[in-house]
């Protein structure tokens, strides 16, 4: 039977019979929904959530940022020995930028609040927890840098802290140049969270800012002295190569700035708060740039 004849599958489908008007009504109708809901559940069901990780010198207060995003009050804590992860959830005063769209209602909007919070040692000897996780951040959204406003006024809290942050921002910007492909990995943006400006000697954050390019200009220079001395790759080729895989932002001369680090990928903010004081807490900002991030 060939397809023009009148009894043909093709001209029943267009002929105005109520069983061709119901059927094309029918697939009409549910063939969106089928795939609306089909859309729905593969983005609100996520493999893993979203991580940030909370690095920074010992005694920045870390520990009681992960506190306080656990159990929306201040206790007392004491030094980090191990990494610690905790489930929590933004403020509702913040709305994910992923979820400007949903309403409160909608059980993804609640699912999209949701986060890792990764606390991890600031101690020197510990550091490494820290520098696994950079090595491949699979679900880090962003790096919190705490630091303590108050310390780094001190020339020996202030090199602490831009010794440790320029290795952290050293290993996103090896990650960048060392993709494979020319799109290059996502970004994994930094907030350097100036912590307890309730302080008197806590420093502003535009001084924090400026006292850490400064300080890190220092550490970059004092690493490649080091390994010109150390005579890594002596003699070969490698010499310019090795020396630029550890030299942190542009290459060359000059002072080092935050906004070099845009071009691996990694934008930086500084942002100041408080976790613990006498007027409470004041952490705003800093959820401000999860949820923007999230």
């Amino acid at each position: 039977m060939a397809w023009h004849d009148e009894d043909s599958w093709l001209t029943a489908a267009f002929a105005p019979k109520p069983s061709t008007i119901a059927i094309t009504l029918a697939i009409a109708l549910l063939l969106p929904i089928l795939v609306h809901l089909f859309l729905y559940f593969q983005k609100a069901a996520p493999t893993a959530q979203p991580t940030f990780l909370l690095v920074g010198p010992s005694g920045g207060g870390k520990t009681a940022l992960l506190t306080l995003a656990e159990r929306k009050t201040v206790i007392p804590t004491h030094t980090s020995t191990a990494p610690l992860a905790i489930e929590a959830v933004l403020p509702e005063d913040f709305t994910p930028s992923t979820a400007h769209y949903r309403s409160p209602g909608d059980p993804s909007y609640e699912r999209a609040r949701r986060f890792l919070l990764l606390d991890t040692p600031g101690h020197g000897k510990l550091r490494h927890f820290a520098t696994t996780q950079l090595t491949n951040p699979t679900n880090v959204r962003g790096i919190i840098f705490v630091v303590d406003a108050a310390s780094v006024a001190e020339e020996a809290g202030l090199n602490e802290a831009a010794e440790y942050l320029h290795d952290v921002l050293l290993a996103l910007q090896k990650r960048y140049t060392g993709a494979t492909t020319s799109k290059g990995p996502k970004e994994i943006p930094v907030l350097i969270a100036a912590n307890k400006l309730d302080l008197f000697t806590a420093l502003p954050p535009h001084l924090v800012k400026l006292s850490l390019e400064k300080a890190i200009s220092e550490v970059r220079k004092s690493r490649a002295k080091g390994l010109k001395d150390s005579g890594v790759a002596l003699g070969g080729e490698d010499d310019g190569l090795d020396e630029e895989r550890e030299w942190l932002g542009e290459g060359g001369e000059g002072a080092f700035e935050f906004r070099q680090m845009e071009e691996v990928g990694t934008g930086v903010t500084v942002m100041g708060g408080n976790v613990l004081g006498g007027d409470g807490t004041d952490v705003k900002g800093w959820w401000e740039w999860v949820a923007e991030h999230l």
